[in-house]
């Protein structure tokens, strides 16, 4: 197949260290109908990966450049498969060295979604070798998977969604890409499997979107919280904060002379009971935000009850130095937080929501009400006010009302009762009518927001 003598083209490979020149064996064909002559070449491209047969491919262009640069483009590509290196490695023992590799650079917490989204692949597809994995493998776990995949979080043997199979095939595709690079595998066999669009489209119509709370639901959650113990941290959490960030406050963090609060520090849970500590989730989380009165008091009070409980506890008490802690001082944790919200929530007879969904509330209220986009995203940790309004902005339909109002001045030509409004509504933001968070429980109008 190499023909050291006849005529080359740049690029070739090298065979023992010498230039290898590549013949072409290609056919001038005869004029077809409409006068044009083209030029075929009939090529051996290797095994077929998934039959291990040999694969003849015939190619015709319409110049003989054309066919010269595909012939040498498949030639290569032949010889860069036959050149990778005969492994035993299978799935599961690569994917172990690859999520090794990857946790140098991510935070335990993603390491460790990692793990357990590659945990739904393993079963079925970590026992074969490397090499031997083909696109109908990890079809037919696709389907599989969307079928009746679920382990956990449901029903076991129900399908999982197409948002879960997704990231398992991205987590695998990009192992998978790194196994190219070492020389271990010569094509990536995920690159081309994706959900099907029905599958997706079908998950999107079954699941149910929560809205959070409305501003008479955040009412009637202040309402609720009043005298509760967890009063300041469900405050907290009506401020926009993580819950994270929540649980990751450290008393040092609040200075209640200044009335405000820094946050700098995280806590969050792996699976149930894993809790990993560290820094805020980007540069721009760590900030320092100033208390509304009704915040500041209800912190206040909580430092003074736990000054309390310390005494009564004696040296029983931990003292951690964390805000959210039970009645020993022992760190709360995030499904803890939310798993008393709840409780709260289901006692008083509120629609139950995510206490996440706190933040979305909290931001589109500001942003309704006039808080500058730069200020929004220092308020909610962001460093792109589009992040901010993308995920947390959703203005329902009473939001929307100014804008039918405006609209009638189009059609009636005199002043919109929308601006009228707005100009009785200008508050402390200027034209804007911004008005503070300690403010809220005064003010009108519903809020809605999305999920990060």
């Amino acid at each position: 197949m190499f023909d050291m003598n006849t005529e080359g083209c740049a690029g070739a490979p090298t065979l023992q260290g010498k230039r290898v020149v590549l013949s072409y064996p290609i056919k001038k064909l005869a004029p077809n109908a409409k006068g044009k002559v083209r030029y075929r070449f009939v090529v051996d491209a290797g095994p077929d990966p998934v039959t291990g047969k040999r694969k003849q491919l015939t190619r015709t262009f319409a110049t003989l450049r054309e066919a010269k640069a595909e012939y040498a483009s498949i030639v290569h590509r032949r010889y860069e498969a036959e050149r990778a290196p005969f492994s035993q490695v299978t799935v599961d023992e690569w994917l172990d060295q690859w999520l090794a590799m990857k946790a140098e650079d991510l935070e335990e917490s993603t390491a460790y979604s990692y793990t357990m989204i590659l945990a739904r692949v393993r079963g079925r597809l970590g026992h074969i070798r490397l090499q031997d994995l083909t696109e109908d493998h990890v079809e037919a776990w696709m389907r599989w998977a969307l079928q009746e995949g679920r382990g956990r979080g449901g029903k076991p043997g129900t399908g999982l969604g197409a948002t879960s199979v997704e990231m398992s095939l991205a987590r695998l595709k990009e192992a998978l890409d790194r196994a190219v690079t070492r020389g271990l595998v010569r094509v990536n066999v995920v690159r081309e499997v994706a959900v099907p669009r029905k599958a997706r489209k079908a998950e999107r119509r079954a699941r149910a979107a929560v809205p959070p709370w409305s501003v008479a639901e955040v009412r009637a959650f202040v309402r609720a919280i009043a005298g509760d113990r967890l009063q300041a941290p469900f405050l907290l959490a009506l401020m926009g904060l993580r819950p994270a960030e929540i649980c990751g406050m450290r008393w040092a963090d609040v200075d209640l002379d200044e009335a405000t609060v820094s946050i700098t520090n995280t806590r969050t849970v792996m699976g149930n009971d894993i809790v990993v500590e560290k820094a805020t989730k980007s540069p721009a989380g760590e900030r320092k935000l100033p208390l509304p009165g009704p915040v500041a008091a209800a912190l206040s009070a909580f430092r003074d009850a736990q000054a309390d409980e310390r005494a009564a506890a004696g040296q029983g008490y931990e003292g951690s130095g964390y805000v959210l802690v039970d009645a020993r001082g022992r760190a709360l944790n995030g499904r803890q937080l939310r798993e008393r919200a709840y409780k709260v929530i289901d006692r008083s007879g509120l629609r139950r929501v995510r206490l996440y969904d706190a933040r979305a509330s909290c931001l589109t209220y500001l942003a309704n009400h006039g808080v500058p986009d730069h200020l929004l995203a220092r308020w909610a940790g962001h460093s792109d006010v589009r992040t901010t309004k993308r995920w947390y902005v959703k203005p329902d339909v009473d939001d929307l009302r100014p804008a039918a109002d405006a609209w009638g001045g189009l059609a009636s030509g005199s002043a919109p009762v929308g601006r009228r409004r707005a100009r009785r509504g200008r508050g402390p933001c200027g034209e804007s009518g911004c008005v503070p968070l300690s403010t809220l429980e005064g003010q009108p109008g519903r809020v809605r927001g999305g999920a990060e």
